[in-house]
């Protein structure tokens, strides 16, 4: 991560945490517009932050992490595409799949930090071989979405990432279902009380799941594109799209 980008993390993390799942808009818009972040993805010579799409992952992720009450992600791509346009679903897409990865990590942290400090039968939950395999399982599928979120990121700054948006979604998508199913598992029925931090990131991933794209949309849009090119391109075409020497 560069310095830049460091430091915008530095910046947003402490202000999320704070504002959190709850903090009216009213109060929390002011102190994002005194970070610039509704201007993101706003060029400097407009008056924007001049951020590219590696600054906004940091950004989304962080959303998602803290389950960031005010949609901001929703803000800032509203500046640069207009709502009902084709680039504004992918560019949404996108957001929501970062903030489905910081999501689910902080829902993952939840679970391991509880299993190891709640005990049952004598010793702590997370000693058990059959709950370390099932966060496990989360683990991987927390990475994935992190990954893939990444991957559309980098594509997007390169210009061209329908193929990345598509696959990050819908991986994402995907890594919910595991997740939240993992995660309300091992917490038992604390996870769905009000006071407990865990249902505010369930219920936005699974809100985030059904919007700008659900499993079925994206993976429609795979397979048409797939089988357009034909079998024989598939994996020509996968690799030619990290391996510039492939083109």
């Amino acid at each position: 991560m560069s310095d830049t980008r460091r430091m915008l993390a530095e910046m947003a993390d402490p202000l999320f945490a704070e504002l959190g799942p709850d903090a009216p808009s009213e109060r929390a818009l002011p102190q994002l517009e005194e970070l610039g972040l509704p201007l993101l993805l706003v060029p400097e010579a407009k008056g924007g932050f001049g951020g590219d799409w590696l600054d906004a992952l940091i950004v989304f992720r962080l959303a998602g992490y803290h389950a960031l009450g005010v949609d901001l992600p929703a803000i800032a791509v509203g500046k640069v595409a207009g709502a009902g346009e084709e680039q504004h679903q992918s560019l949404m897409a996108f957001a929501r799949a970062a903030q489905i990865a910081g999501a689910l990590d902080a829902a993952l942290g939840l679970a391991v930090g509880y299993v190891n400090e709640r005990e049952q039968f004598g010793r702590p939950l997370g000693k058990f071989q059959a709950v370390q395999q099932s966060l496990a399982t989360f683990a991987c599928e927390a990475a994935a979405a992190n990954c893939a979120a990444m991957g559309a990121a980098q594509a997007l700054n390169r210009g061209a990432a329908q193929f990345e948006i598509a696959t990050a979604k819908l991986r994402a998508n995907r890594a919910v279902e595991i997740g939240t199913t993992v995660a309300h598992q091992v917490h038992g029925a604390i996870g769905f009380t009000q006071e407990y931090a865990l249902h505010h990131l369930t219920r936005r991933l699974w809100q985030w799941r059904s919007e700008y794209g659900n499993d079925a949309h994206w993976s429609r849009r795979l397979g048409s594109a797939v089988t357009a090119r034909g079998a024989d391109r598939f994996w020509p075409d996968l690799t030619a799209r990290t391996d510039p020497a492939c083109r």
